[in-house]
């Protein structure tokens, strides 16, 4: 099963709006898709970047 990750997630994760648009944009990631939707932990995953690995972490919680 794919967690998707949201918006929730981040703020869960302790990092701000800011922070996460400047991620978005270093990974070419779309923002507002993103807003709306959500994306799949294998996005984040694949940055390998620790804060989104921390943002998935909290998604999984979410999930249970």
């Amino acid at each position: 099963m794919t967690i998707i990750v949201k918006m929730v997630d981040i703020r869960s994760a302790k990092l701000c709006s800011n922070g996460a648009r400047g991620f978005f944009a270093r990974h070419n990631l779309d923002w507002n898709k993103f807003l709306s939707e959500g994306l799949p932990e294998e996005v984040f995953i694949a940055t390998g970047d620790d804060n989104a690995l921390r943002v998935v972490e909290k998604a999984r919680e979410r999930h249970g």
